[in-house]
């Protein structure tokens, strides 16, 4: 029997709706796993706003690269404070990517080069090891490449 047009459940536009938002969240979720961001909510989660003297790079025009060649363009924020590091999603990519607070104790810090770009490496919890990889400039935003980084040494003072 030949399927009619009428027949199709994604003709429907409810069951369109229900499709796109289960698949939305599945991909979602699949690349937070993939990334290591799902690892380090389980440990990072926020629990509180930053605070002290503060420095924010993104979320538009800056791409964040992390495990497994997930990279997030223009939708992450990172926010430097006195006591952590934050990192969130924006709001339509919040679904598996939950915010994100770490301490400066559980990163490192080190450079890399990729196809002639220079960038810097943010090795996320002593425990999960997720990397982080983020250009000089956002890095230069942030305060990273402040004399308060010894990259020999890498931790933040």
């Amino acid at each position: 029997m030949q399927a009619t047009p009428g027949n199709n459940w994604l003709n429907s536009p409810i069951n369109f709706l229900i499709f796109f938002v289960a698949f939305w969240s599945l991909i979602s979720f699949l690349i937070s796993f993939m990334s290591g961001w799902f690892t380090l909510s389980r440990r990072f989660r926020k629990q509180s706003e930053p605070y002290g003297d503060t420095k924010s790079a993104g979320p538009f025009f800056y791409t964040v690269y992390m495990r497994f060649w997930c990279h997030y363009s223009s939708i992450i924020r990172i926010t430097a404070a006195e006591g952590a590091l934050y990192l969130s999603a924006l709001f339509l990519f919040r679904i598996g990517h939950p915010p994100l607070c770490i301490p400066w104790k559980e990163i490192q810090f080190g450079r890399t080069k990729f196809l002639r770009r220079r960038y810097v490496v943010l090795t996320l919890g002593e425990q999960e090891r997720i990397p982080m990889r983020i250009s000089e400039r956002m890095a230069r935003k942030l305060g990273f490449l402040d004399s308060k980084i010894d990259f020999a040494n890498p931790r933040f003072e």
